[in-house]
């Protein structure tokens, strides 16, 4: 290619796989341009060929899609990088991608606003270029968003409900597209690995009954879409159906505390025993006492006159309480007693 700038000639000569457009008779009549022209001031010859990128390919994560590459070998720090993209449905031209016109090496190309219809067939080229030269085109292959996505993995959680498991699932966004539609469950016995699956439509919260009670099972979640197989499991949460049973050591604990309690009831029951008979001493002390006034109660009814038994009073008798007391009652009975006596001896 010949072209004249500021008054000079300029040839370039594309080098991409060793071979120039017109075939070996072109190079020859350049080489011997270039013998005859090279001392003249006014011609310059610029070579095109820097090493074309390599790896061009395109990932996709729950219809997020972004282009990686990697520069092409003995690539020039200085080069930059640039993306355009090819619809299959469309007049299949190729169009720059916003934002991707000059990238370094190491950066990646969104191209989720770049891939707006599911459903179409896409396709990406990378070039590397600096101010005076460019490289040939690195293209990927088709790409399609509904069925080349990659379903991440749904957030769960697990509880117990006595012989069931309670999930509640979410999953991840996808730019407003219902691609979930059926959940994959794989059940665990923590026990003896006994395991099994369940295929159930999408619900944010599911039940797993006719479980084992108070027994641990891990449950691992996959999405399952109708034009999509590409999903990734979630991580396995384990929980037990109900509380699980106390462990040997859980039982240790539970019979020191009650060897405890029946240590402090002994120590009860000894308190009360010896109140007791703390309180029937006293009672022993006081019984000759109490005795005494019923047998003098007993004596006064029986023998002494209402008049004179009326004297003295049960009210006397507890207010002054003691021995002395009834010893001095005793001996003011016995004179009414010896006065009744002489009055029926007067009287025969």
């Amino acid at each position: 290619m010949l072209r004249l700038k500021n008054k000079r000639l300029i040839i370039k000569i594309s080098a991409s796989h060793n071979t120039v457009h017109g075939g070996k008779m072109g190079l020859w009549m350049l080489l011997l341009l270039h013998l005859h022209l090279g001392n003249a001031p006014w011609i310059e010859v610029v070579c095109v060929s820097l090493p074309a990128p390599s790896n061009v390919s395109i990932s996709s994560f729950n219809m997020e899609h972004t282009l990686s590459f990697l520069p092409g070998p003995e690539t020039p720090t200085s080069t930059n990088f640039t993306v355009e993209i090819l619809r299959l449905r469309r007049n299949r031209s190729w169009k720059p991608v916003a934002g991707c016109s000059e990238l370094t090496a190491g950066q990646t190309c969104n191209l989720t606003q770049a891939f707006k219809d599911p459903f179409d067939h896409y396709q990406a080229r990378v070039q590397a270029f600096t101010p005076n030269r460019t490289s040939n085109w690195t293209m990927s292959g088709w790409f399609q968003p509904l069925t080349d996505t990659m379903l991440g993995p749904p957030d769960v959680s697990v509880s117990g409900c006595g012989n069931c498991l309670i999930l509640k699932v979410r999953v991840p966004p996808t730019r407003g597209l219902q691609l979930h539609e059926e959940l994959v469950f794989h059940v665990q016995r923590t026990r003896d690995g006994a395991q099994f699956k369940l295929n159930l439509h999408y619900q944010e919260e599911i039940t797993i009954s006719y479980l084992q009670p108070g027994v641990e099972y891990c449950v691992t979640v996959t999405v399952k879409a109708r034009l999509n197989s590409n999903a990734v499991p979630s991580k396995s949460h384990c929980a037990f159906t109900s509380p699980p049973q106390p462990s040997s050591s859980s039982l240790h604990v539970v019979f020191g505390l009650l060897g405890a309690f029946c240590a402090l009831g002994f120590l009860l029951i000894g308190l009360v025993v010896y109140g007791s008979q703390l309180s029937f001493k006293l009672r022993r002390r006081l019984f000759p006492r109490t005795l005494s006034y019923f047998l003098l109660q007993s004596h006064n009814h029986g023998n002494a006159s209402p008049e004179r038994s009326g004297h003295i009073s049960a009210m006397q008798l507890h207010k002054e309480g003691s021995a002395d007391s009834l010893l001095t009652v005793h001996r003011h009975v016995e004179p009414l007693r010896s006065s009744s006596e002489e009055g029926e001896e007067n009287f025969l």
